[in-house]
């Protein structure tokens, strides 16, 4: 496991919910820890995918009768608890106190499985768009990329390379000015309010406008942005750190109008032409030191994530 205090006390996304429809098992990689999800009746649960007899994925068994999970080596069988409950070669022996797999905290929200390495203080990351009745939402993703979690929450972050990576789709190279606006930090993360951009056809509806946005940063890996005026538009970012350089972008769309086109398929192409972006950046990890790279007024959000980042001491993913 990765050595990150506040990244293991927090939830990060790792599998949808409809991926354990049957049951499960299916393995999964967070914080550089192998774990496995599998679900009996309605509970889901998330653990070390290590059989403690001979080190066998737990993840290549299988789920059995009365909500189990069965080790596929020698066939050692864990209750929910993540106790072992059988040792088929030794039926009528009670297995020992410590043949016990880890066992992680599981949540569900936003049709995902959440998973905590630790102890997390809070609930999984919320979006007031996501629950509100007024606006459809759809999810996006997941999107598995090559970069570190804060270069991709940096780069959902940033309008000034609409003009360029996206050109004609949210930017104009011909309008790529970004006037002055205002951030804030606190406990909760940060805040860029008031963040201005001319883009061609912000709500999928055939017209450009100047567009205005609200941006925060939740947690270290989870981001949301809305679009204000008329028709409005938000999305939340959730990104898993499978290792310091390997990730899954997750994202949820909300909207209070009827797109001319398939959003799913639009943010398909959007992240699209992000992730070559991100995989190419050098370093590959964040720096957090404001002095490795250079910045201008329109990197205000950046700026302010990464000293908040350095303050609130994220290991992974930063340099």
């Amino acid at each position: 496991m990765i050595d990150d205090p506040v990244l293991v006390n927090d939830w990060h996304p790792v599998a949808g919910v409809d991926q354990l429809a049957r049951g499960g098992p299916l393995g999964a990689r967070l914080l550089g820890e192998d774990i496995v999800l599998w679900r009996s009746g309605d509970d889901h649960f998330a653990w070390r995918d290590l059989c403690v007899h001979r080190g066998t994925r737990l993840s290549l068994g299988k789920v059995v009768a009365g909500g189990a999970l069965e080790c596929p080596y020698h066939g050692w069988t864990y209750g929910t608890d993540g106790r072992c409950v059988l040792m088929p070669a030794h039926p009528e022996q009670t297995p020992p106190a410590k043949a016990c797999v880890q066992v992680y905290r599981t949540a569900v929200a936003h049709g995902l499985i959440w998973v905590s390495l630790g102890s997390p203080a809070g609930g999984v990351p919320s979006f007031e768009m996501l629950e509100d009745p007024a606006y459809q939402v759809l999810r996006a993703g997941p999107y598995r990329v090559k970069a570190s979690g804060p270069r991709i929450v940096e780069n959902f972050l940033d309008v000034g390379h609409f003009p360029f990576v996206h050109e004609g789709i949210l930017g104009d190279r011909a309008r790529p000015e970004i006037a002055d606006y205002e951030t804030s930090t606190d406990s909760n993360g940060v805040l860029a309010t008031g963040v201005k951009v001319f883009q061609p056809d912000p709500y999928a509806t055939g017209h450009g406008s100047v567009v205005t946005y609200t941006y925060r940063v939740h947690r270290p890996l989870s981001a949301s942005f809305i679009k204000h005026g008329e028709h409005s538009f938000g999305m939340l970012l959730s990104v898993t750190p499978h290792d310091a350089v390997d990730s899954t972008a997750w994202m949820w769309m909300a909207m209070n109008y009827e797109p001319e086109s398939p959003m799913v398929e639009f943010q398909d192409r959007i992240f699209a032409q992000d992730r070559p972006i991100l995989e190419s950046q050098r370093p590959e990890l964040l720096p957090l030191d404001l002095q490795a790279e250079l910045h201008l007024r329109s990197d205000r959000t950046a700026i302010a994530y990464r000293r908040w980042l350095r303050e609130i001491g994220v290991r992974t993913g930063t340099a």
